[in-house]
Formats: C-alpha cells, structure tokens, sequence
C-alpha cells in the first residue's frame, strides 16, 4: 500500500559542501555557496558528505538567519527525508488516515502532552483508555536493516523510560519510527553506537511498548506511507 501522506515540496537543488556545525550547513545553489539551516540532530555522514546532491526548500523570513532549509540528501540516486521540523506533522497524517489499525478510531488526539519530566508527541484518548505517542525519524540503514539512532540520544532513551512510568492496564505506550529509507526491510535499536538506548529500548518492549516502523518514502513533493516493516527480533 503506497499512500501520499504529506507534500512538501523542494524549490531548488544543491551540492552540499560542509556541515560546520549541528544546525549549520554550506550548500552550493545555482553556483553560489549558501548557508543552510539542517534540521536534524542525526550525524548523517552517510548522506551529507561534500559533492553529493541535495533537496532544498527557500524560507522568506526576516527572523531567520538563513534563507534555505535542508530537506533531503541522496542516497544511490533516491532523495532521503532529513527534516525532524515535519516528523510530528507526517505522524500525525499517519495516525489520522488510520493507517495504524491500532491507534485508529480515536476520540480525542492531543499532541505535546507533558507526562513526567517529558513532553510525548501524541496522547490518544479512546474507549476509557489512554495510548501514549513517541515519534522518532530513521534515516540510518545498513546491509537492509533500518537502524536508530544514528548517534547517542539521552533524550531519546529519557523519553522510553517516561513512556514506561504510565504503562498499565488503562495506559498503553507506542513508538512511531518514521524509516525514510526504502531500502530497508528490518528495523532495529543501534546498539553499537547507542548501547543506553537500545537497553532501555528492549527493556520498554518487554515491558509492553509497542513499536511500529513505518516505511516512507519522500520524491521530493509528497512524503509517501510505503508499509510497515518487521522488528528484529530482540
């Protein structure tokens, strides 16, 4: 099943150049070297590395100190979504058209609902019972097999261990991996470079946490819902 989810369209594309620091990146647009805003907390080394192609999208806005945002990077000729800024709105279009049976057929969804020391994407009211929401994006894949994240998180595994702090009978508690990488046919923690996070990601699913990795595709106008694929076995 292959279902448009959100457009956002690229208004130009670049060659990226450097990465001078975690938000702030040189691209070379119509011959000129621009700053560009990245949006992405990932390393990303496999995708923003210098001559290789980008995906663009110009902001006309006087409060900002650039005038582009990054929003893919090629990977064998296939544009990969790196924009977190949009991951809560694709999850929310998900959600929405009932593509997750689960989550479906709410009565009430509420998105940065504070829960302990967190704040979670989504809270889902339905039938007398609550469903909590993280959503995390996925740009890693090695040897087909979808890995998050790409470099340690605290915030990340923080927000499992609150997740799991509400898990009870009334309470259930999900995790969204939005996978932009359509070579992908498994997903799983990495433990190499996050042994914290994977830990407390094996331990949030023995202990209920549903995780659903959800395939997408972006073609540089519409993030599209491929299908969801397998959780390696933990």
């Amino acid at each position: 099943m292959e279902e448009k989810i959100l457009k956002i369209s690229h208004t130009h594309t670049g060659i990226f150049i450097e990465r001078s620091n975690r938000f702030l990146s040189h691209v070379k647009i119509d011959g000129k070297t621009e700053k560009v805003h990245v949006h992405d907390p990932g390393r990303l080394k496999e995708l923003l590395y210098e001559g290789n192609r980008v995906l663009l999208k110009k902001v006309d806005s006087s409060k900002r100190k650039t005038k582009w945002d990054l929003l893919a990077a090629f990977y064998k000729n296939t544009p990969v979504f790196i924009n977190s800024m949009y991951h809560s709105r694709i999850a929310r279009e998900i959600i929405t058209k009932n593509l997750i049976p689960f989550l479906g057929n709410y009565d009430n969804l509420r998105s940065e609902v504070k829960l302990n020391h967190s704040r979670i994407d989504f809270l889902i009211e339905k039938s007398n019972k609550k469903i909590w929401v993280e959503v995390k994006g996925c740009t890693l894949c090695e040897n087909g097999v979808a890995l998050f994240p790409d470099a340690p998180t605290k915030r990340g595994a923080r927000h499992i261990n609150s997740l799991l702090e509400v898990k009870d009978k009334l309470n259930e508690i999900c995790l969204l991996i939005l996978i932009f990488r359509s070579d992908a046919k498994i997903f799983s923690p990495n433990e190499k470079t996050d042994p914290l996070f994977s830990e407390t990601f094996k331990k949030a699913v023995k202990n209920g946490l549903k995780v659903f990795p959800l395939l997408l595709e972006y073609d540089g106008m519409w993030i599209k819902f491929l299908r969801e694929i397998p959780l390696k076995k933990i």
